[in-house]
């Protein structure tokens, strides 16, 4: 169809879908998210929504469309992301009641299967990375950015090394130079949700640039990055697309960091499948991490997803763990009352972020308030603790009282989960919402007396006060009564059994009554905007904070599966044996039901015997033997206790 022929809306949406032709275009018409021409095709087939025909302009050639309520967005947008496509959201910009000519739209937010901030699209359990590469003369680059968690990292070194790196870390899309794909699917496969971006934004000046002044700095030494290149063109370039995509609200991306390879152990992707760390092979499967993870905070199972998956290598830090492991089993009060108020905490993380972007809703806020509470108690309780781990990790949560007491003052008990809605902001917080609130109040208050009083002077019992979007409020009597109507009332509306009437009376009223609704509303979404600012403000506060409350959760986790499962600690050092009595499989032995797990010993390094050779018949039990051992080297490595008597 030649642009001519198109009717303004549709040229519009042209112009708009043509800044991001790779993405799905969801069109903002009044009430509804439209979809057109190809867009409605896909959206149909995914959504399982309508698709429909209609003709926009003078050619005969009619549209394809498709679409869905507005308010239905978070249903349908994570199940576009799920599928694997780009979605740009396109908003009216302008009231539509306030002009006459066609409505200003503009895209607001491009969401991506690695940019997403949306809790119906996350995985509470699981990071969302986006990744980098980038390929150097003598190395690979690449970063990782939780964009919904601010957690921004960096590495490079050989193809191995960031093919581990890629596999453990699992991001939901890569980021590559254009032209890049074969070599990058040659390396590291074609599983991945690959993006290609201009060679541009993977230059190295462009990408210190970015990065400084992201950061406020003039260069990147305090982060222990600045000799990483080839990695900081990949963070470069992860800056870039966070731009392309409109996503420019990034104050809660506060650092970034080198993956420390030095102290953790390089699984690649086939041990972790092998040895089914995270993913059973098997439908209806456990893995390791099934059974270990108690964590009751979503920061929390994050965090233990990433041990397992990046095993310690030095002892010390490996004995940190174990040891504040050791005072969660050892003290059965510390240790219920930590889970008492880690339930109380949710997504701590998330929550700061989406405050830090903008998103967050009166609900995060009320959350935040009670994720603040319980801190303060788990705080007292960590310092009063004697071993030095556990008082150091109470020493670092901030209970952030300050900003605890002004959500607490501001902020009704169960406010609307929408900020738009009126009930957000508490009694006494300001004096023009409190005195618009009593005006509403007694507005209605004297409906019922108007209604009383003209009921009495006209003698008609069943008359009524009601209100609809049409004419506001109006006077409604029975067809039976209607004689009875004075004559200065106006009639506006009839039904098959009444009429409608309003008065001028009743006019000054609902222009007060509906003039302090629509103010309260605006007055409370400023206020609580100034609130929500606030809270951004100290915004990497509570991020440290939900970084240690993290870590507590998956200690307090390791012990209460010892305690359930009948664990015992391992002593770690550098002697180069193993030595382990009565172990067992920690996943098998889980899932045999009426059967008990026959349990083995393993001495291996003891006298210079590092190998040994497993004979026996099939189904006999090798494979099961061999894993089991590799499970409890690594349970022990990520500081948990292990499935044995000793070890």
């Amino acid at each position: 169809m030649a642009k001519e022929e198109l009717t303004p809306m549709m040229r519009q949406f042209r112009d708009l879908k043509a800044k991001h032709p790779d993405a799905i275009l969801l069109f903002r018409c009044g009430d509804f998210y439209e979809t057109y021409l190809d867009d409605a095709v896909t959206a149909s087939q995914v959504l399982g929504i309508t698709l429909t025909r209609r003709n926009n302009g003078k050619s005969s050639s009619p549209t394809e469309m498709a679409g869905f309520p507005h308010h239905a967005l978070d249903t349908y947008l994570p199940r576009l992301i799920r599928a694997g496509h780009r979605v740009a959201i396109c908003d009216q910009l302008e009231d539509p009641k306030l002009t006459k000519k066609l409505v200003k739209r503009g895209i607001t937010e491009l969401v991506t299967p690695g940019v997403a901030m949306s809790d119906n699209v996350l995985s509470a359990r699981e990071n969302n990375f986006l990744a980098a590469v980038n390929f150097g003369k003598n190395s690979v680059g690449v970063s990782f950015l939780d964009i919904s968690t601010g957690e921004f990292l960096v590495a490079e070194g050989t193809s191995e090394y960031v093919d581990k790196l890629l596999a453990n870390f699992a991001p939901k899309e890569v980021l590559i130079m254009r032209g890049m794909r074969q070599r990058f699917e040659g390396f590291f496969g074609g599983k991945f949700f690959i993006f290609e971006l201009e060679d541009w934004t993977f230059n190295e000046s462009t990408a210190k640039e970015k990065l400084c002044k992201h950061f406020s700095v003039h260069n990147l030494k305090g982060f222990g990055v600045e000799h990483l290149k080839t990695a900081l063109v990949a963070a470069g370039a992860v800056m870039c697309y966070l731009e392309i995509t409109q996503h420019t609200q990034t104050s809660h991306i506060s650092s970034i960091r080198r993956i420390e390879e030095d102290h953790c152990v390089r699984l690649d992707r086939f041990t972790a499948r092998n040895l089914e760390l995270v993913q059973p092979m098997n439908e209806g499967g456990r893995s390791l991490l099934n059974v270990i993870d108690q964590t009751l905070t979503p920061m929390g199972a994050r965090m233990l997803r990433r041990w397992v998956l990046f095993p310690l290598r030095t002892v010390k830090e490996i004995t940190t763990r174990q040891d504040g492991v050791e005072y969660f089993f050892r003290q059965p009060d510390f240790r219920d009352l930590a889970e008492e108020e880690l339930r109380n905490i949710g997504d701590l993380e998330r929550i700061v972020s989406k405050v830090a972007v903008g998103r967050a809703n009166p609900r995060d806020m009320q959350q935040l308030r009670v994720a603040l509470e319980s801190i303060a108690v788990i705080r007292k309780a960590c310092v009063d603790a004697q071993p030095t781990a556990i008082r150091e990790l109470g020493l670092r949560l901030d209970p952030c009282q300050e900003l605890h007491d002004r959500i607490f003052r501001e902020i009704t008990p169960d406010p609307p989960i929408m900020s738009g809605k009126p009930g957000i902001i508490a009694n006494g917080v300001n004096e023009e919402l409190d005195e618009l609130r009593r005006i509403s109040t007694t507005g209605k208050d004297y409906l019922l007396q108007i209604q009383q009083r003209e009921s009495e002077a006209t003698g008609i019992p069943s008359l009524k006060i009601g209100y609809n979007n049409v004419f506001g409020y109006y006077i409604e009597v029975r067809n039976t009564y209607k004689g009875q109507v004075p004559d200065e009332w106006i009639r506006k509306q009839t039904l098959a059994q009444a009429e409608r009437y309003i008065t001028q009376e009743l006019k000054e009223l609902e222009s007060t009554i509906l003039g302090a609704k629509d103010r309260i509303v605006s007055l409370e979404y400023e206020i609580f905007t100034q609130l929500r600012a606030r809270v951004s403000e100290q915004s990497q506060r509570v991020q440290k904070t939900a970084q240690a409350i993290a870590f507590l959760d998956v200690l307090c986790s390791f012990a209460s599966t010892a305690v359930h499962n009948h664990y015992c600690r391992p002593e770690v050092d550098l002697s180069g044996e193993i030595r382990i009595t009565q172990g067992r499989h920690p996943v098998v032995e889980q899932m045999l039901k009426n059967t008990l797990f026959v349990p083995n010993d393993t001495v291996l390094g003891a006298d210079g015997c590092r190998a040994a050779i497993i004979t026996g018949p099939n189904m006999g039990g090798k494979s099961t033997y061999m894993r089991q051992n590799a499970l409890i080297a690594l349970m022990a490595q990520i500081g948990s206790f292990v499935p044995a008597k000793s070890a």
